[in-house]
């Protein structure tokens, strides 16, 4: 059992799981109750939501190590999973099982809602992990915005679900109230955000693993410009996201006081000061390991930032906070 949540990422699983509710829960039902709206996407095509991409991120886990056993077997030989414990038939047939659930219960989704979106995602994604395992991660930087990319649409796609429910019972009307710009712009802001910070992670996760990927003849972006090229690009990528940041605080958002500007100072510019150190003086594996779990931490705070959302979203407009309180 313990190789089997090790193969599976179980930690991951449940981040996964955490951003999609607090997306739902902490951004758009605030959001909903602004303008005198309820959520109506029901418990079960949330569990549906959430249940379908956590199988399918596991599925996807477990083909890349079914893919990457020689890699493995250089790179962390002591934590290989797949060709020790567990065979690569066996591997294959999880992942099989795995993103057949996933899909399904995509699949459900999308027929309860009436969403040709929903489905169209829970599809091509399981394709996309399938080509990214294969051959994507193999190549120069193709394959690090692939998992850029399927991390900022498992976000994006609550806002989907949820504004394909608004539909179903409110019809176009919806689209006549200012709730779909609030969802795109909270929930793609966010997207946006894990977007980076996973390109952030896959091109450190390159330099941790350089040694295994060069025996393979990968062709990432430390092999192809170097270490060193590769460390200038990640500082402009840190920079740029930081950036971005604090331009999205001094143009669009119109909550008074300094709680996100501080927010952001403290949470995530200084944290990204300190990623930018371990990556500086990184030079073995271990310690580009350090900088991959700092960023993996810098998104967890990131992803926080929601609870100060909600906070002053009641705050501002004078909605309860968890039903509970008013805040004033």
């Amino acid at each position: 059992m313990t190789s089997f949540l090790r193969l599976i990422r179980i930690k991951n699983l449940i981040f996964i799981a955490f951003i999609q509710l607090v997306m739902r829960q902490i951004i758009l039902v605030p959001i909903l109750q602004t303008y005198g709206f309820d959520a109506v996407l029901q418990t079960n095509m949330l569990l549906l939501l959430i249940t379908g991409t956590v199988f399918i991120a596991a599925g996807g886990y477990v083909l890349n190590d079914y893919f990457d056993v020689k890699i493995d077997a250089i790179n962390r030989p002591d934590k290989q999973i797949v060709g020790n414990t567990i065979t690569r038939n066996r591997a294959m047939t999880i992942h099989q099982i795995l993103t057949g659930l996933g899909v399904i219960c995509g699949l459900l989704l999308a027929f309860f809602s009436k969403s040709f979106t929903i489905a169209f995602i829970f599809i091509v994604v399981p394709g996309l992990l399938w080509f990214y395992s294969a051959s994507y991660k193999r190549q120069f930087v193709i394959g690090n915005l692939v998992v850029a990319f399927v991390a900022a649409l498992t976000v994006l796609v609550v806002g989907i679900s949820e504004l394909a429910s608004l539909q179903c019972e409110y019809g176009k009307l919806i689209f006549e109230t200012p709730i779909p710009g609030q969802f795109y712009g909270w929930i793609g802001g966010f997207a946006l955000f894990s977007f980076l910070c996973t390109w952030i992670r896959e091109i450190i996760k390159d330099m941790e693993d350089e040694k295994g990927d060069r025996e393979m003849e990968c062709r990432t972006m430390p092999i192809k410009w170097g270490v060193n090229n590769t460390k200038l690009f990640l500082y402009g990528l840190i920079i740029v996201t930081t950036a971005c940041l604090y331009a999205v605080n001094e143009y669009l958002i119109v909550f008074p006081g300094t709680l996100t500007f501080r927010y952001l100072t403290f949470g995530i510019a200084l944290p990204f000061i300190a990623l930018i150190y371990l990556i500086v003086t990184g030079k073995s594996a271990s310690e580009y390991h350090q900088a991959s779990t700092l960023s993996k931490f810098i998104m967890l705070v990131g992803v926080l930032y929601s609870f100060a959302f909600y906070y002053l979203q009641a705050k501002t407009h004078g909605i309860s906070l968890f039903n509970l309180f008013i805040v004033r």
